[in-house]
C-alpha cells in the first residue's frame, strides 16, 4: 500500500525535514556502530574499553535517536498534518518510541545505580530495538521507491 499520495510525494521531495532526514540518519548509524562495538569490547573484556565509553557512546546515540525523532515529527505534520502516530507511518512512529524508551530506559537505570553489567545489557537492548526500527524504515523506503517508480511510469503512459 502506497504511504504517499502523487501530491504528498511531491511535497515530501521538497521539504527541508527530508534532507534533514538523510543526512542525520547515517550519522546515527554510525553511531549505532561505534556504541555496539564499544560496548561488546567493553563485555568481553572491560580492561580493553572503559566503561565510561559505553556511556559516552549511547548518550551521543541516544541525542541523534532523540534529533532524529524530533525532525521527523516535524516531517509528518508537514506532509501528514498529525506530529506523530499518522497513519502512514504508525508502525514506523511505535518502533521509534520503543527504540527511544529503551535509549531513556539505559539513563533511568545509570541514575538509580544499576550495575555496569545490567546496563550493558540495556545498551545491547537500545541497540537491537534502533536496528529493528530502522529496518522497518528501509523495508518501507524501498516499498516507497518501488511505488514511486509505478507512479511515473503510470504518468509515462498516460
Amino acid at each position: 500500500m502506497p504511504r504517499y499520495t502523487p501530491e504528498q510525494l511531491a511535497q515530501r521531495n521538497t521539504t527541508v525535514w527530508t534532507d534533514v532526514q538523510l543526512i542525520l540518519a547515517p550519522i546515527q548509524f554510525v553511531f549505532f556502530l561505534i556504541g555496539v562495538g564499544v560496548t561488546y569490547l567493553h563485555y568481553i573484556n572491560p580492561d580493553i574499553i572503559a566503561f565510561f565509553w559505553v556511556d559516552v557512546a549511547i548518550l551521543f546515540k541516544s541525542f541523534l535517536f532523540a534529533l532524529l525523532f524530533f525532525t521527523g515529527a516535524y516531517f509528518e505534520k508537514e506532509i501528514f498534518d498529525k506530529w506523530i502516530f499518522s497513519r502512514e507511518f504508525l508502525w514506523e512512529d511505535i518502533g521509534s518510541v520503543t527504540a527511544g524508551a529503551f535509549h531513556i530506559l539505559y539513563f533511568i537505570l545509570a541514575f538509580t545505580g544499576a550495575s555496569r553489567e545490567v546496563l550493558v545489557w540495556e545498551a545491547f537492548l537500545a541497540y537491537f530495538t534502533y536496528i529493528a526500527n530502522a529496518m522497518q524504515y528501509i523495508v518501507r523506503i524501498l516499498l516507497e521507491k518501488r511505488n514511486e517508480k509505478i507512479l511515473r511510469n503510470s504518468n509515462a503512459l498516460s
